[in-house]
């Protein structure tokens, strides 16, 4: 038996907090200690936000404010407020793995801050500036085996790309694909204003979160791109911002090489959502988005919607909750590496 496997977590946002109530909510949260948390914020509303989350509900258990720190089940947390890698003692605290959550580190300069500072290696919430920036992009489900031990900075993609690089691969290997377009329509993220402000470079961004449709940019197509290599250059992608907090979908058009149907098209699906039900879920109830908040699948496919159009052309929507989906795929994937870095240890 295994003793923890030790983690903390840099920047404590929407990610890091849910990646800390998905450990919480976790079928087995004794394999997992969370021993640091670094986040620029005062420790009263860090607890503040821990207890009370409007998305995600009131969080279910203890939560306390601690000289220094967090008690979160039982367990006491030590807390940071640094603002640079090299501020925060990490080579003191025993990790086995980072969760770099702060979304705001992404070439491999930054990054290799904190390793320099003392952390082993990086998980990393975000998919860097580019594939060079990191040793691996790791999307849980299909690449998984490309993980390796001596890895030190690991991607988690992003959540579009985690909702749906499963989808297009499972398209492409029974169908072939032939080209995609993935419209990403995407709740509300805190890179907008709630009224119009100078918030952005980005002119469209400047504008009301909560009273507009916002188009904006995405690196989806690219991101896809670096999972699948072989749909390089099939892949296109734009995105827009609705006024909702959570849960957002992807509206997937695809060209595909074999012929199909609307019946044999959600046959396929729904057989993938059965072998992998933990990652994928099927349904034909007549949802709307909030249905989906707090559901920790990586896409959920709305069979409802599904459309075929001469046989080839194809048109899905995915929905995903673009937060618990994720920080759950980050624990799954701190799981699995921590497999090959770290093997069983007696207690």
């Amino acid at each position: 038996m295994s003793l923890p496997l030790r983690l903390a977590i840099n920047g404590y946002g929407r990610i890091g907090r849910c990646v800390l109530r998905a450990w919480m909510e976790s079928a087995d949260p004794d394999a997992i200690q969370i021993v640091a948390i670094n986040e620029p914020a005062d420790l009263e509303s860090m607890a503040y936000l821990t207890r009370f989350d409007s998305t995600h509900g009131v969080f279910p258990g203890e939560v306390g404010a601690l000289d220094g720190g967090l008690r979160v089940r039982g367990q006491d947390i030590q807390v940071f407020h640094a603002r640079e890698p090299a501020e925060v003692p990490w080579s003191d605290l025993g990790l086995d793995l980072l969760l770099e959550c702060s979304g705001t580190y992404g070439t491999r300069e930054r990054l290799q801050g904190f390793l320099d500072a003392g952390c082993p290696r990086l998980l990393v919430s975000n998919p860097g500036h580019s594939a060079a920036d990191v040793d691996g992009t790791i999307v849980h489900g299909i690449n998984d085996a490309d993980l390796r031990a001596d890895q030190r900075i690991v991607s988690a993609a992003s959540c579009t790309t985690n909702a749906i690089v499963p989808v297009l691969d499972l398209l492409d290997r029974h169908l072939g694909v032939r080209s995609a377009f993935l419209t990403t329509l995407h709740s509300v993220m805190n890179d907008q204003p709630m009224i119009d402000g100078y918030h952005h470079s980005d002119l469209r961004r400047t504008r009301s979160a909560m009273q507009s449709i916002v188009p904006v940019t995405t690196g989806l197509a690219q991101g896809v791109e670096r999972l699948l290599p072989q749909l390089a250059g099939r892949i296109q992608a734009k995105a827009v911002r609705v006024p909702i907090l959570n849960v957002s979908a992807i509206d997937l058009t695809v060209n595909l090489a074999q012929a199909t149907s609307v019946d044999a098209l959600n046959a396929l699906l729904t057989q993938a959502a059965q072998s992998c039900p933990h990652l994928l879920a099927c349904t034909r109830q007549p949802h709307a988005s909030i249905d989906f908040n707090h559901d920790a699948h990586s896409a959920i496919l709305d069979l409802g919607q599904t459309r075929v159009n001469n046989g080839h052309f194809a048109n899905l929507l995915v929905w995903f909750d673009n937060e618990w989906g994720f920080a759950n795929r980050m624990l799954d994937i701190a799981r699995i590496w921590a497999d090959l870095f770290r093997p069983a240890r007696p207690e």
